[in-house]
């Protein structure tokens, strides 16, 4: 039964589908539900250390319930988003209204889709690699499957990556040099992997190039089906929701860097390179993202057997609070600084 609470990491789409149905102010019930409702509820609780025995991981590894946990986030965002495209498209919404809506629809974007898009990309099954990269079309951002899978995890924690913020880069800074790198990023790797195998950039496995011209069928599909204002809320809410994916980017590994041994090769990724968060709620919803540490430490360990260990730097709040925190950088640099440990500087 304990294990039904990540049942919880679908309350972000439900108050978006509370908001579609009702509009109005509740268009903005998602983001006072995780910016506000939820940093209030995890002051109140205490953080959780508590790592399960061998015995039990090794159950929850092969349990099927945690998959299909995953699995049933497909049809709740591509149903969001319809639901969303039908309500721009039939009903006056005010300018007001739209924001409110494209946040939301955003925010869903970003924690149920390419949240879960990045843990299904690690596994090795076809069809849940499938289902990472369709969840990544709606946000716009599908060569984040290529560049995060053979980039990020191996620089991470470099100044070589472009999803690693900078020790004083702010988050704004960082919005614009990690989205822009990361996509050349992505090319990059694909043209090695293109003239690794002996193939051209016409090559039908050229992926990046693919992902384009699915993304814009994706966009053509909306404006034929739901006309422009739907358009413009897709483009939107991709956009929203890359953007607080690199916000979520930002906090995991703000000033941390991995050092250089004698031969001038960068140590290999330890618990060290990332920034943890063990406050409950956050790590329902996100579904154990938080346990950032331990995921980098050992990229193929499922979400529900992640751990916490003692060695890692803990984000002081939990992932919402920080977000905010981030986006008043004085503040962020304040806090987070001082945590930073001197060697990485």
């Amino acid at each position: 039964m304990k294990d039904l609470k990540y049942l919880f990491a679908l309350s972000i789409p439900l108050s978006a589908f509370i908001g579609l149905l009702l509009k109005g102010g509740w268009l903005f019930f998602t983001p006072v539900y995780a910016f506000v409702f939820i940093p209030i509820v995890e002051h109140f609780l205490s953080a959780s250390t508590e790592n399960f025995s061998k015995e039990t991981k090794e159950k929850r590894a092969v349990s099927r319930f945690f998959d299909w946990m995953l699995y049933a986030n497909v049809p709740i965002v591509f149903g969001l988003l319809i639901l969303s495209f039908y309500v721009v498209s039939t009903v006056n919404l005010s300018s007001i209204e739209l924001v409110g809506l494209v946040v939301s629809i955003g925010m869903v974007l970003t924690t149920n889709g390419i949240n879960v898009a990045h843990e299904l990309g690690h596994r090795q099954e076809s069809r849940e690699r499938f289902l990472s990269k369709a969840l990544l079309l709606p946000c716009l951002y599908m060569h984040f499957y290529i560049e995060h899978n053979h980039s990020h995890h191996l620089n991470a924690a470099t100044k070589e990556d472009p999803a690693t913020a900078r020790y004083n880069q702010t988050l704004y800074s960082f919005w614009i040099t990690s989205t822009v790198r990361q996509y050349f990023s992505a090319w990059k790797v694909q043209m090695k992997l293109l003239k690794n195998n002996n193939r051209t950039f016409f090559s039908r496995y050229n992926d990046v190039f693919w992902y384009v011209i699915i993304q814009f069928a994706y966009l053509l599909c909306v404006y034929i089906s739901f006309g422009a204002l739907g358009l413009s809320v897709a483009i939107a809410a991709g956009v929203v929701s890359f953007l607080f994916l690199e916000t979520v980017n930002y906090i995991e590994h703000y000033g941390l860097l991995r050092l250089k041994n004698a031969s001038g090769r960068y140590e290999r990724v330890q618990k060290i390179h990332s920034w943890n968060s063990n406050h409950v709620v956050g790590r329902i919803i996100l579904y154990e993202l938080t346990r950032h540490s331990d995921h980098h430490y050992k990229s193929s360990k499922k979400y529900q057997v992640l751990e916490s260990h003692e060695e890692s730097p803990i984000l002081p709040y939990g992932y919402p609070t920080s977000m905010v925190l981030a986006m008043i950088p004085p503040l962020w640099f304040g806090i987070m600084n001082k945590r930073v440990p001197a060697n990485m500087i």
